[in-house]
């Protein structure tokens, strides 16, 4: 626990970045999800861990708001949504300048445009493990929904199909790199990202993968393609619908089938044990779509899986 990890500087700080958001999707309720869980005692526990934990407050967007902002062809609140985005880059790639690990608390996954544009900043040559149920890969062409929480990895890598970008969305640079790039826990994709991941040769390891070759293989299998020599930099972005709906319920886009409890926290743990961790994402605690014993679970296994991504071991 007294680890430090390679690329950050001592004393060892957790900067808590909660982003109280949710206008990349539908669904009432997403914004709460960091208020839970630092109202669940997350920074005590990430100080009982050895780490010094710097919360501000959440950030607010009150001056950000959706009012006078229509589509932009399929895309819904695209400028709120970039504006919130671009704002949490700016405090993610702060923090991670200053050689702390930003752990951002959403809020809904188009965050991670802003997570990952920060991280790179600092981190230019970092590599991404996406723990996810859903690719997040649609561009403005693929896109059915419109909803831009399925679409931030589409803006991070540039893939065409984004015409809209230079205008609205223009501040995020395409700094992620398909070979980059490593999902797992797969298994609710669309059929226009099917093909995004098959055309840009994206490695991906769904739910298949980990019930074939076991959890531990599978990140080891990670890590070799993002990661060959264990010498870059790692982002974890974790959504919480990765994990089976019986193990975190209060989630917006719920799929059967998904990771137990202890393969989502085993992720985390062979991470931090990589040394290598750099920034953390947790997304997607919906507390206003489950019953009250249920939301208390998902925040519980919100706050767990952020402690072993920041050290705590079973022994």
């Amino acid at each position: 626990m007294s680890l430090l990890p390679r690329f950050l500087k001592g004393p060892k700080t957790a900067s808590i970045v909660g982003c109280p958001f949710s206008g990349g999707q539908p669904k009432v309720g997403v914004d709460q999800g960091p208020i839970h869980l630092v109202e669940a005692g997350l920074i005590d526990q990430l100080k009982e861990l050895g780490w010094n934990v710097k919360f501000d407050g959440h950030h607010q967007f009150e001056e950000i708001n959706t009012a006078n902002d229509p589509p932009i062809g399929k895309l819904k609140n695209p400028r709120y949504v970039s504006r919130v985005c671009q704002s949490v880059a700016q405090a993610v790639g702060e923090h991670a300048k200053n050689g702390e690990l930003p752990v951002t608390l959403g809020g809904d996954h188009s965050l991670a445009m802003g997570t990952i544009s920060g991280t790179f900043e600092a981190h230019p040559d970092a590599c991404v493990i996406w723990v996810d149920a859903h690719a997040d890969i649609n561009t403005a062409e693929t896109t059915e929904s419109g909803n831009i929480h399925g679409m931030p990895v589409s803006f991070l890598l540039g893939l065409p199909g984004n015409d809209h970008k230079p205008n609205e969305f223009g501040w995020v640079k395409p700094v992620l790199r398909t070979d980059r790039l490593v999902y797992i826990g797969l298994r609710d994709i669309d059929s226009g990202e099917k093909k995004i991941l098959k055309d840009n040769n994206i490695r991906a390891f769904s739910m298949h993968e980990v019930d074939k070759y076991g959890i531990g293989k599978v990140v080891e299998m990670a890590l070799d393609h993002v990661n060959p020599n264990r010498d870059r930099p790692i982002h974890l972005s974790f959504d919480v619908d990765a994990l089976d709906p019986s193990v975190a319920p209060s989630t917006g886009t719920p799929v059967r089938g998904g990771l137990t409890f202890r393969e989502g926290h085993y992720i985390c743990e062979a991470l931090w044990e990589t040394g290598l961790l750099v920034a953390l994402d947790l997304m997607e605690v919906n507390p206003s779509l489950a019953d009250d014993v249920s939301v208390q679970q998902t925040v519980a296994v919100g706050c767990s899986l952020v402690r072993s991504a920041l050290g705590e071991t079973l022994l």
